[in-house]
């Protein structure tokens, strides 16, 4: 095959499949049935284009063939008249427009997002479904970053998309009186979307970065939607500080920067500066909520550009009051460290200590943490275990690397 049109359909399945995946799925009312016949349409792709040339508009004539192929799955299944008639009429209507010159479409992803968090499906399952109905991550990826089995996470994706189908759930944005209600999910798969293309795919920088946009662009549709929420704000400020430091996340040899050793010159000022403004904006609200809080966090961070110094008192105060409202384990263990930098080792290790064994066996981030302020405290031997513990938990190359360098100096200070 020749690699540029393997390349081109890759390229187009990255970009636009939570596109096309929202306009085939809000008109037929079935997810995985779009999703095949999505799939066959990239597969038909993949044998027709190497010979008749890349289409002009490749997003289109991809929407035109998966219409062509969900439309034949509906003709031959047991599907009333009346719903083959919807989803004719409105194809016909798309591939008009299409062959009229204009190549764009509805842009119905968040809609497909509020249907992927309506209150039918288990809570449990939101984040998922849109990671891949939205985002089009596959199942595999999306289990490891939620510590269960491919086959597990497979059939539950399944018959949340089931649940879809049968309970008629409507693709639509909720009216404004229910949105609120409907705000927490939303805002919890778009950041878990982020944070997936910040964590799970680290050094895959076009998976990473199409996984970034897709995540921001869901996060401006969604305060274009509620303009008035802060904590949508908040969500979006939040994304836009850390997508700011993307680049100085690695050296000029790739080998992974933490954040405090970052250089902040190569960050993104324009992006600050946004995420700036979107922050004090959602504190003219007065209701301060779990992504403002964060978002505050990062503020304090980015305030290094500006200042040459981070202000650890500042952040431990946010932190504070982000496990008030969110006690996760993610928020207590980086509360952990940010004490252990305020206050010392010993007060982090305190915190650490609180934990259940449970919440930290195999979460890699408590064992980094937690090696690290073992060696603020002089207790090497603990050290090296937790050291060790973290490099084998941690699916990233980079952050491997770097922990493997930090723990041969202990070893080389040791001898």
């Amino acid at each position: 095959m020749n690699p540029d049109v393997g390349g081109a359909t890759e390229r187009v399945a990255r970009q636009s499949y939570g596109k096309l995946i929202a306009f085939l799925a809000a008109r037929s009312g079935d997810v995985p049935s779009s999703e095949d016949a999505l799939s066959e349409a990239l597969a038909t792709a993949l044998n027709v284009w190497p010979e008749r040339g890349i289409p002009d508009n490749p997003e289109a004539w991809l929407l035109v063939t998966a219409r062509r192929n969900l439309y034949g799955a509906a003709r031959h299944a047991n599907v009333r008249a009346a719903a083959r008639d919807t989803i004719t009429l409105a194809f016909e209507e798309a591939e008009e427009r299409m062959n009229a010159g204009d190549p764009t479409f509805p842009d119905e992803r968040l809609k497909l997002l509020f249907t992927c968090t309506h209150p039918a499906i288990d809570r449990s399952v939101h984040t998922p479904l849109m990671l891949q109905t939205v985002l089009g991550i596959d199942a595999r990826t999306i289990s490891q970053a939620f510590i269960v089995s491919p086959e597990t996470m497979s059939q539950r994706l399944v018959r949340a998309k089931t649940k879809i189908r049968e309970a008629h759930i409507p693709f639509a944005v909720p009216d404004r009186s229910v949105l609120p209600e409907r705000l927490t999910s939303v805002l919890s798969a778009i950041y878990a979307a982020y944070g997936l293309g910040w964590d799970g795919l680290d050094g895959e920088d076009g998976k990473r970065n199409s996984l970034a946009d897709e995540a921001i662009w869901l996060g401006r549709a969604l305060l274009a939607t509620m303009p008035q929420e802060p904590e949508a704000m908040g969500l979006l400020s939040l994304m836009l500080y850390c997508e700011a430091r993307h680049t100085a996340r690695r050296n000029a040899d790739g080998h992974y920067v933490p954040l405090d050793e970052q250089n902040t010159t190569l960050w993104n000022a324009i992006m600050i500066a946004e995420a700036d403004g979107l922050l004090r904006q959602a504190g003219t609200f007065d209701r301060f909520g779990p992504f403002q809080c964060q978002a505050a966090i990062q503020s304090v961070h980015a305030e290094r550009r500006r200042s040459g110094a981070t202000d650890w008192t500042a952040l431990a105060m946010l932190y504070d009051a982000l496990v008030l409202m969110k006690p996760t384990v993610g928020a207590r263990v980086s509360q952990a460290a940010v004490i252990g930098r305020a206050q010392g080792a010993t007060a982090g290790l305190h915190h650490l200590n609180q934990m259940a064994e449970g919440d930290i066996v195999s979460y890699q981030p408590y064992w980094a943490v937690r090696a690290h302020l073992l060696v603020g405290t002089g207790e090497t031997k603990g050290a090296i275990m937790a050291y060790r513990t973290a490099i084998g938990l941690s699916d990233s190359s980079a952050i491997r690397n770097f922990l493997q360098e930090r723990l041969d100096t202990l070893l080389a200070d040791r001898s």
